[in-house]
């Protein structure tokens, strides 16, 4: 074996395990939606900054705020995999220990199609970890690209 090879096959070892900067801040929101799907409320509490903001723009373009605690309560009573949230990242900007996240989703209850939209993320690092401090979404049933 020859030092390139060697020196490729330990950078790739260490690069591999490794989480990059984006996986970091995306990691309480992918444990946001394995926490719906697991119907796991302790998961679900480990993703929030203690004063979390979530809210969702209705149809007519109000702003409607709900409690984190009440969605938290909601997913202890909901069966695994009764909540499927599929989002794609989009969009991850940093800076400092402020990041912005953009995911569009399609959500899923009991397997039937039932809506989709887009999340906006504003996260914050606390104590090296990055939390969920504000969460607004849209809402709609049309041009979801999904077959209903």
């Amino acid at each position: 074996m020859n030092k390139v090879t060697l020196l490729l096959l330990l950078c790739s070892a260490f690069c591999f395990g490794q989480q990059t900067p984006n996986q970091e801040v995306e990691k309480p929101i992918r444990n946001l939606f394995l926490a719906m799907k697991n119907a796991d409320p302790e998961l679900l509490k480990t993703v929030f900054a203690e004063n979390a903001i979530f809210q969702t723009i209705t149809k007519e373009g109000a702003v409607k705020t709900d409690n984190v605690q009440d969605f938290i309560a909601t997913i202890s009573k909901v069966s695994k995999n009764d909540l499927d949230e599929r989002i794609t990242i989009e969009a991850v900007h940093t800076d400092g220990n402020l990041a912005s996240v953009f995911t569009p989703y399609q959500f899923y209850y009991k397997g039937k199609f039932l809506h989709c939209g887009a999340n906006s993320f504003q996260l914050v690092k606390q104590n090296n970890e990055w939390k969920i401090q504000y969460l607004i979404d849209t809402r709609r049933k049309d041009n979801c690209g999904e077959t209903k």
